[in-house]
């Protein structure tokens, strides 16, 4: 029973000076993080070629990121604090969107068709080239069929110009100090 009562104190003794140690440690205190969504807009000519409309969408996202960034600083200055580095950065795509504008006062804009090649918007969209159809062959010796010509109809539309441009987005967290 004695031996008993002595492994009994013994492991207390032993579970206190743990539990001292462990109270006795340095504590890390979690970062203190700020989330943010940086949104841009950028002009995109209607039938920009991939490498246009690629380069379009790589300002947007640095306009983007920079919109996120003032926002994260606007929002530290809010809880006293001061923006520390970025811990994470992902992208968030974007789009394209085309309005066409009526010359008439009477006519609103309206959605036109983007014709052009699509960047990588970072969540599987393609970019591979447009193919055309090949002409059809012609034996040797025979006669390509004649083309129609074309009848020109007099437009009563007047002209409208076609306006796009390439949203972006970018989800941003930064450290605050």
């Amino acid at each position: 029973m004695i031996a008993v009562i002595l492994a009994v104190a013994a492991g207390l003794v032993a579970a206190n000076m743990l539990g001292v140690a462990a109270a006795e440690a340095p504590t890390t205190t979690p970062v203190r993080t700020v989330s943010v969504q940086g949104v841009a807009t950028v002009p995109l000519a209607q039938g920009a070629d991939v490498a246009v409309a690629t380069a379009a969408y790589r300002q947007g996202m640095a306009a983007a990121i920079a919109d996120g960034k003032v926002k994260a600083e606007y929002l530290a200055g809010k809880v006293e604090a001061t923006l520390g580095s970025a811990q994470s950065v992902v992208e968030d795509g974007g789009s394209i969107g085309c309005t066409r504008k009526e010359e008439s006062p009477e006519l609103e804009s309206r959605y036109a068709e983007y014709e052009g090649e699509q960047p990588d918007f970072g969540y599987g969209t393609s970019t591979a080239p447009r193919v055309e159809a090949a002409a059809p062959r012609v034996a040797s010796g025979a006669r390509p069929p004649k083309k129609a010509k074309k009848k020109k109809r007099p437009t009563a539309r007047k002209s409208s110009a076609v306006t796009c441009t390439l949203s972006t987005q970018v989800s941003l967290i930064y450290a605050l100090v």
